[in-house]
């Protein structure tokens, strides 16, 4: 599976990245919000990881413009927002979850 990380935190995305490629995931990672948009746009893509806060375009505007072109690939958000209305927010974007910080990647 092809995983795109938009993540702008060096070591959550190398910790992320390096669980997932050790479960045999391929993860491509940017930390900037137009590149991570660009990059979801080519649709190589079966999974998106967001950040909600990102330089340049932040997460919810990937999940906006991404979900105009495709409504059936996952999106998760990574983030420390955790209020009822963030995750309402967030679903009307198209997010598919939400997974506050701080987390853990199991091996299963």
């Amino acid at each position: 599976m092809n995983i795109l990380l938009v993540e702008d935190e060096s070591g959550i995305a190398n910790f992320i990245q390096q669980g997932l490629e050790e479960n045999g995931f391929r993860v491509k990672v940017t930390d900037e919000g137009i590149e991570g948009l660009e990059l979801a746009l080519t649709g190589k893509y079966e999974l998106l990881l967001l950040d909600w806060m990102l330089p340049g375009i932040n997460g919810i505007e990937i999940c906006k413009q991404f979900r105009e072109k495709f409504s059936n690939i996952p999106i998760i958000f990574l983030t420390a927002k955790d209020t009822v209305e963030d995750t309402i927010v967030g679903l009307q974007a198209g997010l598919t979850i939400i997974l506050k910080n701080p987390f853990t990647l199991k091996s299963y």
